[in-house]
């Protein structure tokens, strides 16, 4: 428990849990039949993701991938990163990334790396102050309409 917050990881029998706030990240562009299906193809490729409570209500998710890179060693890599809109300016974020910088420690990686939108000014400001800096560009190459 963190103040009023709890932060756990979400056992991966409900990770479906966090398909709301999913949708919500991509601007309800994408239906949850299809991030269902996603996430079911994500979990085998290790993907895990801690989780925000205000009692039993999930307000924050940010997924974890466990990678290792040739420039960046053994990495952490914070995912899918969202407060519900209700509770953002509470410093969640900051103590969702407390917790997951001192699990990156623990399990011994030398770096975390993430993605920012380009277009997300207050997601790059905050992955500043967490102290991130860029490295280079984030590019996407779409296969389907």
């Amino acid at each position: 428990m963190i103040g009023e917050f709890n932060i756990k990881w979400i056992p991966e029998e409900n990770l479906s849990s966090i398909l709301p706030l999913a949708f919500v990240l991509n601007n309800k562009k994408v239906c949850m039949d299809i991030l269902q299906q996603r996430l079911a193809a994500m979990i085998p490729m290790g993907y895990k993701c801690i989780g925000v409570y205000d009692q039993e209500r999930l307000v924050g998710i940010c997924g974890v991938w466990e990678l290792n890179k040739l420039y960046a060693g053994k990495h952490l890599e914070p995912d899918n990163v969202i407060i519900d809109p209700e509770y953002q300016g509470k410093k969640i974020g900051d103590l969702m990334m407390s917790f997951l910088t001192d699990y990156a420690k623990s399990i011994g990686c030398e770096t975390m790396e993430l993605n920012c939108y380009a277009n997300n000014n207050r997601g790059k400001q905050f992955w500043e102050n967490q102290g991130y800096e860029a490295l280079g560009f984030h590019m996407i190459k779409r296969l389907k309409p």
